[in-house]
């Protein structure tokens, strides 16, 4: 086999990434050598990883989840080209892992060619490497105001041959339309690789889609490669927050008599929420996600998650009222985290003439430390250990540093050097992903729930995050493997898009 696939969707939050890793895994169990692609991700939801130089580097979460479901280490040509919004009108360009520039939509169509260049040839080396790989699109392949330059979507299909399925969503309504528009809003050329569909979230009685199906591929003359149905075990890593629910995971019942209630406070531009995620994988924890003071006063952990803005979204936390509800939850004794960005609202002092270059503002006030920010961004894989012996590993992602103070520290890394910071029963560290680590996700929230007066919540020693996510990734592979036509889907990845595929007037201009 020797081959690739296009993944496009009708939205965002189409199921594009889950799609992607449920392929990937379906291919993997077949002994296929198979990895993901994503040429252009937008998402402040991102891992680094490092490469065989020993450098640090970025990608999303979603291609490193992908790679996990390939059963290979996540690589920087995985996501070559990463977008993350600090706000509206801008985002941070990171090129192969590296942050090299800040844009702004006007800008941006300067850089382009660059970092399509750069995506079409980190494409072609993996695919000289790898027996299949699936790529990613963003959006949907139908924005046409965004066709011209394109890299990504059909831009991105167009230079490699690859063939596209489009998956829509048929939980938020609207699928058929959806998916029609989506083909007929396309150049000829285009529509030409655009071979099938898939439909996601599907719940009911199959007997009422099966006309719909039928309609849709003789409207277009494309098939319908299956239906996946809406299935509640399946949550894994999303682009950004706003693929989020309320809820965080889907945590089981409680191994003792309470529940652990934890408020992750959802910043305007919160990064990494997959950091509290993790908390959901132990039975009787409930993480919500929150814009509201009544919930943070209700919840027993609260956490302040990474943020892409910090001096901004502290700013935002103040005007919200938000910042009076951490206050008085911690004044009350009761456990705070602060994660990254977080963290650093959580200090004396914040110094930032990078980031937002508004100064020296005032943090919350809670830890015994100030925070400067450098033009040199950290990115870097760590190990260490904290109450002395639990060990925890993670992974840094900031501009920001701990410039003075000498607290007492939440971490330590392997050489012993401190890390993070408590005062009382509020905490912060710059490490993301530490509660992936299983004995200190276990021992923090055994250690959180004393603070809150939960004594009848109790963890389950048995938990293993890499099991919860290795189940879910196997979920989505046999998801594929019982709801769509893999022989179809073996076909395309191999042999590419079928000649002679109708046009679907009206079609777009010529790209």
């Amino acid at each position: 086999m020797s081959g690739g696939l296009l993944v496009a969707g009708t939205t965002s939050d189409a199921g594009k990434s889950v799609l992607t890793a449920g392929i990937c895994r379906w291919l993997h169990r077949r002994g296929v050598k198979v990895a993901p692609f994503k040429a252009q991700n937008m998402s402040n939801n991102s891992v680094v990883v490092v490469g065989a130089d020993g450098r640090g580097g970025e990608i999303g979460r979603a291609q490193a989840m992908q790679a996990a479901a390939c059963g290979i280490a996540p690589d920087i040509r995985f996501n070559p080209v990463l977008l993350k919004p600090g706000s509206d009108l801008s985002s941070q360009v990171v090129l192969l892992g590296e942050a090299i520039d800040t844009v702004t939509a006007g800008n941006y169509r300067a850089l382009r060619p660059k970092l399509a260049e750069t995506a079409h040839a980190t494409l072609a080396a993996l695919r000289s490497e790898y027996d299949a790989v699936i790529c990613e699109g963003a959006g949907s392949p139908a924005e046409i105001n965004l066709r011209d330059g394109d890299f990504v979507n059909m831009g991105l299909a167009r230079h490699a041959g690859l063939p596209a399925i489009v998956v829509g969503d048929i939980d938020r309504g609207g699928v058929f339309a959806a998916l029609f528009g989506t083909v007929a809003l396309l150049s000829a050329e285009d529509q030409a690789l655009v071979s099938g569909f898939v439909i996601n979230k599907f719940r009911g009685d199959m007997g009422l889609l099966r006309p719909g199906l039928d309609m849709i591929t003789a409207a277009t003359g494309r098939p319908v490669h299956g239906v996946l149905p809406f299935h509640l075990d399946v949550w894994l890593d999303a682009e950004d927050s706003l693929a989020y629910g309320r809820m965080l995971g889907r945590p089981g019942p409680p191994r003792g008599t309470e529940w652990l209630r934890v408020a992750v406070v959802r910043l305007p531009r919160i990064s990494n929420a997959t950091d509290a995620e993790a908390l959901a994988t132990e039975p009787g924890v409930r993480v919500r996600l929150t814009i509201e003071p009544a919930e943070i006063a209700d919840a027993d952990l609260v956490v302040l998650p990474g943020s892409k803005a910090t001096v901004n979204d502290l700013a935002w936390l103040r005007e919200t009222g938000l910042a009076d509800a951490v206050l008085a939850h911690a004044a009350a004794g009761k456990p705070l985290l602060g994660i990254c960005g977080g963290f650093q609202m959580l200090s004396r002092a914040i110094h930032d003439d990078v980031e937002s270059r508004r100064g020296t503002v005032p943090g919350l006030g809670l830890l015994p430390v100030e925070v400067t920010f450098g033009a040199r961004k950290t990115l870097a894989r760590s190990r260490g250990a904290a109450w002395g012996q639990v060990p925890v590993g993670g992974y840094e992602i900031h501009h920001g540093y701990v410039s003075s103070g000498a607290p007492e520290p939440l971490l330590r890394y392997a050489d012993g050097t401190p890390e993070g910071a408590v005062a009382g029963a509020v905490c912060g560290t710059h490490w993301h992903g530490a509660f992936e680590s299983d004995e200190f996700r276990r021992r923090f929230l055994t250690e959180a729930a004393r603070q809150a007066g939960r004594r009848g919540f109790v963890v389950a020693p048995g938990t293993r995050f890499a099991d919860v996510r290795g189940k879910a990734l196997d979920t989505l592979g046999d998801l594929v493997e019982e709801h769509l036509d893999t022989d179809a889907l073996w076909r395309l990845i191999e042999s590419g898009p079928p000649a002679g595929l109708p046009f679907v007037p009206p079609g777009a201009p010529r790209a």
